[in-house]
């Protein structure tokens, strides 16, 4: 199986990652190539598709995977994982995330499966994209020389205190629902990464996309609303909406940012969210 792995040193942890990623590519006859700026590495997978590559693996956290995975969506090609992100949320899904050794571990003993994948604006996306507090939060996140999930965290507390919910008009099967949301989350595995699960219950392979939208938070319903998100039990809250479907248009009051697995775009006062089933082939865990 010809190989490539696709590695960005941006990522958190793919600098560390990078020697034993290199000695396992070296044993294999594949080739090790390296991101050089942002949108790198979805030019770097059409090259490696072009060029008979059958695997191709991401080094790196969510958004390289966003761009390694775009190219392959419709081909034959398998997406491998080396998770060496901030969150991780598509390799905690799919029970790829764990030590650099389990992840290349998958690419020799693993199953190649099929999983979904979504469109949000025209973007791909495999874990999940978003509107409001996240979208701003993966923007400005984006922007910080250097990254991880302690600077997530203190980002999100300063954007926190001056964040305003925003009203959205949410369409899915004929119905329409108007919602003051802080954040909204259209999903196609069931987290944001770091075990953080905003859409308990969603599959990556079961043809459907779940929407989550969080009511308003202050200090009083803050650390509830975060246990909740952390324990998975998200669900247990009736203030938060949860619906499931192939196909979701989201209307707010102005055009703003949109990510899709943590990269992010300008998009309009209306946003298209739609399903791909069975898109993408990646290598997983054995059964």
């Amino acid at each position: 199986m010809k190989t490539r792995f696709i590695v960005n040193l941006r990522s958190g942890r793919a600098a560390r990652a990078l020697p034993a990623v290199q000695e396992f590519a070296l044993h294999r006859g594949a080739a090790v190539v390296f991101t050089e700026r942002p949108r790198h590495a979805r030019e770097l997978a059409a090259r490696a598709l072009a060029e008979g590559c059958d695997l191709i693996v991401a080094v790196g956290g969510d958004g390289t995977m966003n761009e390694v995975a775009s190219s392959l969506v419709d081909t034959p090609a398998i997406l491998g994982l080396v998770p060496s992100g901030s969150g991780d949320g598509l390799g905690r899904h799919l029970g790829i995330h764990g030590s650099v050794a389990h992840a290349l571990r998958i690419l020799e003993t693993g199953t190649p499966r099929p999983i979904d994948s979504g469109l949000a604006d025209g973007h791909p996306f495999f874990t999940l994209a978003g509107l409001g507090f996240e979208a701003e939060i993966a923007q400005r996140f984006n922007a910080l020389q250097h990254r991880g999930f302690l600077r997530y965290l203190t980002t999100s507390a300063r954007a926190f205190r001056l964040w305003q919910p925003q009203r959205y008009r949410i369409h899915c099967d004929g119905h329409i629902e108007e919602r003051l949301a802080f954040t909204l989350a259209v999903a196609n595995s069931d987290q944001y990464g770091n075990n953080a699960i905003v859409a308990p219950g969603a599959r990556a392979d079961d043809g459907q996309l779940d929407l989550c939208a969080i009511p308003p938070v202050n200090l009083l319903n803050a650390a509830p609303l975060l246990a909740r998100l952390f324990r998975g039990t998200l669900a247990h809250d009736r203030r938060v909406l949860f619906r499931r479907g192939t196909r979701f248009t989201v209307e707010r009051d102005a055009p703003g940012p949109l990510h899709t697995d943590g990269e992010t775009y300008e998009a309009g006062r209306i946003v298209d969210f739609s399903i791909r089933p069975a898109s993408l082939r990646i290598m997983t865990p054995g059964r």
